[in-house]
């Protein structure tokens, strides 16, 4: 049975600023992990306001030179404003344990999301329900250090 949006972007608002708060409160050193997974600071710019936005976010997938975020927005139909705004202005920063780094996103190909997709999944399985709730292809961000200019 598909889960309504509006219950989805609730559940998804309430987790944001759950963690928001546990990181204000611990000043930053709690929690280290969120369901086994790496949580990011995302750092975009608004496609139609052009102002700064920060979202939090957990990573599934690491390497050394890439971190891996999925735009599920636990099963929703459409895709999260995040992942638009990065999308469309694909060089932006991530904070990660406290440093910001800048990287440049885009969405993975089809055979990276053939790689990662399942290692993703290995990590959290609530991605499997969350892709069953949603007609659309959750996609898969890739964050990669930009080159120095």
């Amino acid at each position: 049975m598909r889960k309504p949006d509006r219950l989805v972007a609730a559940g998804a608002w309430l987790l944001e600023n759950g963690h928001r708060t546990l990181l204000a409160l611990t000043g930053g050193r709690f929690p280290k992990t969120v369901a086994g997974m790496l949580p990011i600071e995302l750092h975009t710019v608004g496609r139609k306001s052009g102002k700064p936005y920060s979202t939090l976010l957990t990573s599934p997938v690491q390497d050394a030179d890439r971190i891996v975020v999925v735009a599920s927005k636990g099963g929703h139909s459409d895709h999260p404003d995040w992942y638009k705004n990065a999308i469309a202005t694909p060089d932006i920063t991530v904070t990660v344990d406290g440093t910001t780094q800048a990287v440049r996103a885009h969405t993975a190909t089809a055979a990276e999301r053939a790689e990662l997709w399942p290692r993703a999944v290995k990590v959290y399985r609530g991605y499997e329900g969350y892709q069953r709730n949603t007609d659309r292809e959750i996609p898969l961000l890739i964050l990669e250090p930009r080159p120095a200019d």
